[in-house]
């Protein structure tokens, strides 16, 4: 996936990744952490290949990647629908290496909203707040987010004695916790944070648009594969001329979700381009999972068939981070402060900023 936004470097991680994660995601794996368990083997491959350091440079152990060379790594995490916050740890690397954090070790998330507030004092800073929805927020060792100070958005680097979690979790079982806190930060551990709330929402609804993109390839190719196997009057569903053209349109929507995704990827600091790439993959993720479920009839909603892992996130992360109302309405907010004729190149230029 992506080729055209990869280089040898990337393409081999991507390769790499995906022969690692297709053995490791494992019906076993994907059933026990569906019930709250942390797949510690998993992320160890993970974390054993580099894949969450990917966006480090290379003096603090990563590859130097840039967000959009290392987030196609996310998209194979979620075509094998990978329980582990491997987007957000690229993210989070990608927000530290930019402020001059030094990252730390162990798992990294990011938290996404305006719960926190910086206060200065005694050389350092106190941060409190509540923060809701943070992935894997209860399991992580450390936290990235952005805070209010006094001195506008500072970006803020936790370490797990600095909250409190509860845990909550997606209609895909994936956490998504509340967060309490009450910490105090050394000056080394707080940045100042261009374009602030607004940037770090719209690199993770654009980490989402691309994970969705990954799952819905695999639910193609489930389906296909599925119609070609399924026999049904005494030929594979797949003869029948209603299910080919049913899967056509799951097979467009994910060709058009990839494509979306990589406007978003080419100019990830343009908020239209994002607001395209999440979007449309967002209504290819609603389109393609009732597809999908159709296609495969009772046996698809059985709790056995793993088609479930990809729909529920699918349908989850449509909803994160702005769903196609909210980034629709931003794309043509924007569309309309152009006049008539200059509303083509104004849509067409949409990505191509950075070409």
């Amino acid at each position: 996936m992506f080729e055209e936004l990869l280089d040898e470097t990337g393409r081999f991680m991507v390769e790499t990744a995906d022969r690692i994660l297709e053995n490791q995601c494992t019906s076993a794996v994907l059933h026990a952490a569906d019930g709250g368990s942390w797949p510690e083997a998993l992320w160890a491959a993970v974390t054993q290949a580099g894949f969450d350091r990917a966006t480090l440079p290379e003096n603090e152990g990563g590859v130097g990647l840039t967000l959009a060379e290392a987030l196609p790594l996310a998209a194979i995490a979620a075509r094998h629908a990978a329980p582990v916050p491997l987007a957000e740890a690229l993210l989070a690397g990608h927000l530290l290496s930019g402020a001059g954090i030094a990252s730390p070790v162990g798992l990294t998330t990011v938290a996404v909203g305006t719960g926190a507030v910086l206060r200065p004092g005694n050389g350092g800073w106190t941060l409190t707040g509540t923060l809701t929805s943070v992935p894997w927020g209860a399991r992580a060792d450390n936290l990235v987010l952005v805070a209010q100070s006094p001195q506008g958005e500072q970006l803020c680097l936790l370490s797990r004695q600095d909250w409190k979690a509860e845990a909550v979790r997606n209609m895909a079982n994936e956490p998504r916790d509340t967060l309490v806190v009450n910490a105090m930060l050394d000056p080394a551990r707080v940045a100042p944070f261009d374009g602030g709330t607004e940037t770090l929402a719209r690199l993770a609804a654009l980490a989402r648009a691309v994970q969705m993109a990954g799952a819905l390839t695999r639910v193609r190719d489930m389906t296909i594969n599925y119609a070609q196997e399924r026999v049904q009057f005494g030929r594979p569903l797949g003869k029948f001329q209603a299910i080919q053209q049913t899967i056509a349109v799951l097979a467009s929507d994910a060709a058009a979700a990839e494509a979306a995704a990589v406007v978003g990827l080419k100019s990830p600091e343009d908020p239209l381009a994002v607001a395209v790439a999440k979007s449309r993959t967002g209504e290819a993720a609603g389109r393609a999972a009732g597809i999908a479920h159709q296609v495969h009839g009772a046996m698809g909603f059985t709790h056995e068939h793993p088609l479930h892992y990809l729909t529920r996130r699918l349908w989850s992360w449509r909803d994160e981070c702005g769903n196609e109302r909210y980034w629709n309405t931003l794309l043509g907010n924007a569309l309309l402060l152009h006049e008539p004729e200059n509303l083509w190149h104004a849509l067409t230029d949409i990505g191509n900023q950075a070409a």
